[in-house]
């Protein structure tokens, strides 16, 4: 029924995938059957990051096991009722009569159809923590490949509140999920709030570390309030929220007007980017008429050309007289005889030329003295023209990075953030190169087992893109699910992710009124979630509550009772962490620091029976794949590969017989033997007993491999920058299907569309939006309040563990709001007062905690907590900002984010205790 789990003694290899950071491989000390001790694995070392050590975060799986608060049994509501204020009555039911409520209400699901009268997915799951809940969910993803449409869009933080505009513009650019400095060789990094020793995980810290001692390396760390990551860096500097843009726009221009361009990586800019393209009066580029390439002005022969003209010399910068066409939205052709034309460089630097230092500084309240320093400190540490060989070929070497952080790279002001950083690189040649700024993970293209199999050539000499249609024909005017991301959001694309990525807070707040000249914003028949409490987790929790009392029928696998399973109808508690069975893929470049030289797999196996009636994960899939009618759908997933591992390859065959349910043990013992077999190429086929025993498996992964570079060389591709043509061009495409269709609440998102950033003052730009929707006075509201990351509270699911809680409580941030003790003074508030936080929708209250480390004008809140269910958490009296953050479309980017960030006024009411 579940993966057996002797009474064992000894050590047992696992992992620990609890946040994005990870997985680290760990062991887990057991005596006579009892989890007594977490140890690194100290078998990974030179093969693991940081050699098999693990972070804080893994040190509470034992409590997690044994926590007395955990749901035990399968429950079921008894109160028809929902609300906050309600007793759900849950009791204890046997897992028969659990199984059997769901599949009714699956297969009635399926005899009804599995779209609803709107069009819209009846079932709907969500999924917490970036992605890593598959790493612990078993064949739960088979289960929903089987189903059919699933409505993914009901967002937990995922999409709008993560670092979403570098997920999507990053994978556009240079196929990066997300990017990270190459931490190894770097040694000078601008960050601007990337939280890195928070966020990093134990190969974040590992790696900093090492690269400050090693190398030397020097880190700026620009944001608001100091961070930990601020404390190891060699310099703060207190930049005024949300206003990076106007630094980096402003480093943009000393690199280009302020120092001569030789010291810029002209070959690079020429030859790897799109700077010398020509572009025509309109805004487009000016073509060949015959093949529709792009032309460059080439200097050896005096004239226009295509781009790929072998052996020309483009011109960097200038205007010219050529002629050709430009191709705008919806196929519109303009001929040009003789027309003047600039490159792409051209236009960078007419962009710019008001971008000084002097002008950043009126915005972001950094002297330009700084600004200056920090840019030609970038400059100067670039090295451009030098050469590192890696594995045999001799490849740039640029140790220079820009990183960006959370709230700095969503939002109003992510698309302008996101372009500088990456441009940035570019002017230097440290894009995607040995020292510079590199990508980890693809996740919107196809193939995603590595960024080099996604990056296939397309038009223009740029990397294809699986954009979402904005032409007439094939627009998808009737969104998919209800978040509407494939309509709304062509960046987006169409990956098992993209759902996730869309403007997920759309899906809430449809709930609540409908947007004119769309579908009927119906609810899920069925909804799911697993390790993720969204009435903590999004903004605005009052109104997601409202929403989730009123769906009709909720599963929640449950560790504990919290504050959205408060709502479910049933609760079904899976096995954790040390008591399940998994194989994941490791290794490769994956996320943050997770950059290693091999790749294999990883096994999660069961360290400790499982306590009371909780369920193997696979066990309760297969299990609802069989009651619902689509077992022989669900095996078929499993053998495709639909729950981490395909289970044939060229050289082998260990797929499972369709048409019959298969035990735990069997469905991972065939993951085990198709995972050896893709290592050895079929030589081998260890099962399950081999890998309980080793834990892991690799094979040598090209350090060549975490650079792109090469492969573009290889392949005769660029990068898309300066210029954003294709993004002007779609843009207006998407414009003119929204208006066709009488829709115009999505304008303001619209006029992002633009090929070079358009400045805003975006903290202005994000007050008046929350102030005119929600009313008030500016003045009554003089703080920005800002949110940090938490590593030992990292992804919020294991709050009700009391070591994470006595560990959390020596870091002084993590005892309530964080607050400028001048400031403080000022307005007569004491170290460990009671204060109320409001913002324009309502107020929150907690402890204050006076600090030097933060601008007068910000309010910072680690995590997210504010429990009110959730046992022990709920004792924290622990603040949280997302009760106070509006869901509005005026704060919401053309890619369908918005950011952490919300204007508050604070008053005393009490003393400390």
């Amino acid at each position: 029924m579940t993966a057996s789990t002797p009474e064992r003694t000894g050590k047992v290899a696992t992992y620990c995938y609890q946040c994005v950071a990870g997985p680290d491989l760990l062991k887990v000390k057991v005596e006579d059957g009892v989890a007594t001790a977490i140890e690194p694995n100290f078998d990974a070392q030179g093969v693991h990051p940081a050699d098999g050590r693990v972070c804080v975060k893994a040190f509470g799986l034992i409590q997690k096991a044994y926590n007395p608060n955990r749901v035990l049994a399968p429950m079921k509501r008894t109160n028809p009722k929902k609300g906050k204020d309600e007793d759900p009555g849950f009791v204890e039911i046997t897992w028969d009569e659990a199984l059997d409520l769901v599949a009714e209400k699956l297969t009635k699901v399926r005899a009804e159809g599995l779209l609803d009268r709107a069009g819209y997915p009846r079932l709907a799951a969500s999924f917490g923590g970036g992605g890593t809940p598959t790493a612990y969910m078993g064949t739960f993803p088979a289960f929903l490949s089987a189903w059919g449409p699933v409505d993914l869009s009901f967002g937990s933080g995922q999409g709008v509140k993560c670092y979403h505009s570098e997920h999507l513009y990053g994978e556009l650019w240079h196929r990066a999920f997300i990017v990270c400095p190459d931490t190894p060789r770097t040694r000078y990094i601008v960050s601007f709030g990337s939280n890195i020793e928070a966020s990093g995980g134990v190969c974040g810290v590992w790696r900093h570390a090492n690269a400050r001692v090693e190398q030397g390396v020097k880190r700026v760390q620009i944001e608001p309030h100091l961070s930990v990551t601020g404390g190891c860096s060699a310099e703060w500097v207190p930049i005024k929220p949300k206003t990076d843009a106007a630094f980096m726009h402003a480093m943009i221009y000393v690199l280009i007007h302020e120092n001569d361009r030789e010291r810029l990586d002209v070959p690079f800019l020429k030859h790897m980017t799109a700077s010398g393209y020509l572009v025509g009066p309109n805004g487009y580029y000016l073509r060949d008429p015959d093949t529709r390439k792009p032309l460059v002005w080439d200097l050896t022969q005096g004239k226009a050309v295509p781009f790929d003209t072998p052996g020309n010399d483009p011109a960097l910068d200038g205007r010219f007289t050529a002629s050709g066409i430009e191709v705008g939205p919806d196929e519109a052709i303009f001929r040009h005889d003789g027309v003047e034309v600039a490159t792409s460089f051209q236009m960078l630097l007419d962009h710019e030329r008001t971008f000084t230092p002097e002008w950043a500084e009126t915005i972001c309240e950094v002297p330009a003295a700084t600004i200056r320093r920090v840019a030609n400190e970038y400059l100067d540490h670039a090295e451009v023209g030098a050469t590192i060989e890696i594995e045999g070929r001799t490849l740039p070497f640029r140790p220079v990075a820009v990183t960006l952080g959370k709230t700095v790279n969503n939002g109003w002001g992510g698309y302008d953030c996101c372009w500088a950083r990456t441009l940035l690189a570019c002017l230097v040649g440290a894009l995607d190169v040995p020292g510079g700024t590199i990508g980890t993970a693809v996740r919107l293209n196809r193939p995603a087992n590595d960024r080099q199999s996604s990056a296939k050539p397309g038009l223009d000499g740029f990397m294809d893109y699986p954009w979402n249609p904005t032409d007439k024909e094939n627009w998808i005017s009737r969104p998919q699910i209800r978040n509407a991301n494939r309509t709304l959001v062509p960046l987006v694309a169409n990956s098992a992710w993209s759902a996730a990525l869309g403007p997920t807070h759309l899906a809430w707040m449809q709930q609540r009124h409908r947007f004119e000249n769309f579908p009927e914003p119906t609810q899920p028949d069925v909804w799911f979630f697993y390790r993720t409490n969204p009435v903590i987790s999004f903004w605005d929790t009052p109104a997601i509550a409202d929403v989730v009392a009123k769906f009709p029928f909720v599963v929640a696998f449950a560790y504990t009772h919290d504050e959205t399973n408060h709502f479910a109808d049933v609760l079904l508690p899976d096995c954790t962490d040390l008591e399940s069975l998994q194989m994941i893929r490791i290794g490769g470049t994956k996320y943050v620091e997770q950059f290693w030289d091999h790749q294999g797999f990883a096994l999660r196996q069961p360290a400790v029976p499982a306590q009371g009636e909780a369920r193997d994960f696979t066990w309760i899939a297969t299990e609802l794949a069989r009651r619902s009618g689509i077992l022989e759908k669900y095996n078929q997933a499993i053998n495709r590969g639909a729950a981490g591992v395909p289970l044939k390859g060229p050289n082998y065959d260990f797929t499972l017989d369709p048409a019959t349910p298969h035990s735990v043990e069997t469905i991972w013992d065939a993951s085990c033997r198709a995972a050896s077999a893709e290592l050895t190429e079929g030589e081998e086929d260890h099962g399950l007993d081999w890998w309980q025993e080793h834990g892991f498996r690799t094979i040598d992964y090209p350090r060549l491999q975490w650079f792109l570079y090469p492969h573009l060389v290889d392949n005769n591709m660029r990068f898309e920058l300066p210029y954003q043509e294709r993004i002007f061009r779609i843009g207006q495409e998407l414009g003119n299907r929204l208006h066709e269709s009488g829709i115009d609440w999505w304008d303001r998102q619209l006029l992002e569309y633009q090929p070079l950033p358009v400045f805003h003052d975006f903290s202005a730009l994000i007050k008046s939006a929350v102030l005119s929707n929600l009313g008030g006075r500016e003045e009554d509201y003089p703080f920005w309040l800002l949110t940090a990351r938490s590593m030992q509270y990292s992804w919020g699911g294991n709050v009700s563990l009391q070591m994470v809680r006595e560990i959390s409580q020596n870091i002084k941030g993590h005892r309530g709001v964080i607050m400028n003790a001048g400031r403080a003074a000022e307005l007569g508030i004491e170290d460990g007062d009671l204060v109320e936080v409001r913002s324009p929708l309502r107020e929150t209250r907690g402890r204050v905690v006076l600090l030097q480390g933060i601008r007068p004008d910000t309010l910072l809140m680690i995590g997210q907590f504010d429990h009110w269910i959730t046992p022990y958490a709920k004792g924290f009296e622990m603040p949280s900002m997302n009760s106070l953050v509006p869901m509005l479309m005026d704060l919401t980017d053309a890619t369908g984010s918005a950011a952490d960030i919300v204007p508050v006024s604070i008053k005393r009411i009490g003393g400390a205790q």
